[in-house]
Parts: structure tokens; sequence; C-alpha cells
């Protein structure tokens, strides 16, 4: 004990108070990806679809992470690892051009669709809890009761190209995009799931991890317990002098240099 908190958390054994018992949750494996999700279809609400059909030209402006729903399920004859489904579904704003006036706003939704096979150890105990609601949105059942936690972080997607296509010029598909209700109600009008005139693709960058966690139970060395040092405050500004944040801030020298023709010009971006 005492080599294990010396080498790790650089504390002396004698202010050890006791050795406490918690509950977190470890995890057995991770991943993370770099997507690159080429002309993902972009579903227009109403009257944004109406302008693009119209319209003289349009270009993705910024995607927003909206939602992520996962899913955990086990893989065939292999108790330890685990198939991660996660769908994510994004805010698309677009710009269309209409006649000689300033651009037109377009909104929409897109979703993406990965998996993930990662290693969750085999478990045997059926994990229940108080607030386990049976028969609700979040009940557990006996067999979900001892799957693996999937936790999906990711970043909000760079939006790389756009382009409008024809419809016609599309491949058919077979089924129609179904998107959750929620995900509908973050938009003030009916999305457009079918028979528009034209279609707007975005081809998105996407960073994300992934993990598998299961809950389990540690003792842990504690030296004392942790108590907050900074008071209340019901004004935002009065978290900090702004005269003393100014004063951190490092003189930006580098803005009073002169640069070349040839760099870091934005007359010359275009």
């Amino acid at each position: 004990m005492s080599e294990r908190c010396s080498g790790s958390v650089r504390c002396n054994i004698e202010d050890l108070q006791e050795a406490l018992s918690i509950h977190t949750r470890k995890i057995t494996d991770s991943c993370r990806d770099k997507d690159c999700i080429e002309d993902l279809r972009v579903y227009l609400t109403k009257t944004s679809q109406n302008i693009l059909n119209g319209c003289a030209s349009a270009k993705v402006r910024c995607a927003e992470l909206l939602y992520t729903y996962i899913d955990v399920e086990p893989v065939a004859f292999d108790g330890h690892h685990y198939c991660v489904n996660a769908t994510f579904f994004y805010r698309i704003l677009a710009d269309a051009v209409v006649g000689c006036g300033r651009p037109v706003t377009l909104c929409g939704v897109a979703t993406f669709s990965k998996r993930a096979v990662l290693c969750g150890e085999l478990s045997k105990a059926h994990i229940f809890t108080s607030d386990t609601r049976l028969g609700g949105p979040d009940g557990l059942s006996r067999v979900s009761a001892n799957l693996p936690t999937a936790v999906v972080e990711v970043l909000d997607p760079m939006v790389l190209s756009s382009k409008v296509v024809e419809v016609n010029c599309c491949p058919r598909e077979g089924t129609v995009k179904q998107i959750p209700e929620a995900i509908c109600g973050c938009f003030d009008e009916e999305l457009v799931l079918c028979g528009e005139e034209r279609r707007l693709l975005v081809t998105l960058g996407q960073f994300s991890i992934i993990r598998l966690e299961r809950d389990a139970q540690l003792v842990v060395p504690v030296l004392d317990y942790s108590l907050p040092t900074k008071e209340c405050c019901d004004n935002p500004g009065c978290a900090e002098d702004p005269c003393e944040l100014f004063s951190k801030i490092p003189f930006p020298s580098q803005a009073f240099a002169p640069t070349g023709c040839d760099k870091d010009c934005d007359c010359c971006d275009n």
C-alpha cells in the first residue's frame, strides 16, 4: 500500500486516514475513430426544401450534433465482446442563393450510423438499481441487466463539402429514412423525407471515442474529504476582477510585428 501510494498518488503514508470503498465504472475497452462521411443526405424542413427546389445554389454553413442513439448487443459465440451501434443526428444549416438578394438559411437534419466491436468482459451478475423502471423507457430487463455500458464521446462534425443534386441523378432508395419524433421536435416545421425535386448532400468529418464500461467496487486510500474553496456567487461578473483577468492575458507581440505579403495575408485567401 505504501509503495503504491508514494508512486502514483505521491502522498505521505502518514497522511492516510482510512481506506474507502467506492463504486465506479471500469473501462474494459475503448477505441477512437476519424470518420469522413461522404455525400450524407440532408432532410430539410418543408420551407427549406421549397427554397432549395428553386434556388440557384446552396452551400452548407455548419453542422451541429443533436443526439447520439447508442445500442449494445452481445456478439454471437463470444461472451466477452459486444457490438456498439451508434446513430448520430446532426442539425445542418445551409445558405441558399435566391435571385440577387441575401442568402436564405436552410435547415434540416442528417443521420449517420457506425458500429464498433469492443471487449466488455463476461459478467454473470444482473445489476438493478432503485431508479430502474420496469416497463418504462429506461427499464432494464433480465437480458440487459448484465450488459456493459457504452459511452460515446463525439465532437461537432466539420463540414468538408456540400452539393445539390437532382433526385433523378441519385440512386433509388429502398426505404424511407425514419427520424425519431424527439429529433423532429427540434425543428419548427415538418421534415421532408421523400418526394423532393432536389437534394442537399454534405460531407462531414467527425472525431469520436467509443468505450465500454462495467460497474466495479474499488478500495482507495483517503487523505481527506474534498471541500470547495470557491465562494458562491449569484452575479456572473463577480467571479473574477476584470483587471485581474486582463493582467493574465499575455501581451500579443506577434500582432504588432509586420508580416510579408506572402504570409498570413487575408486579402490573398481567394
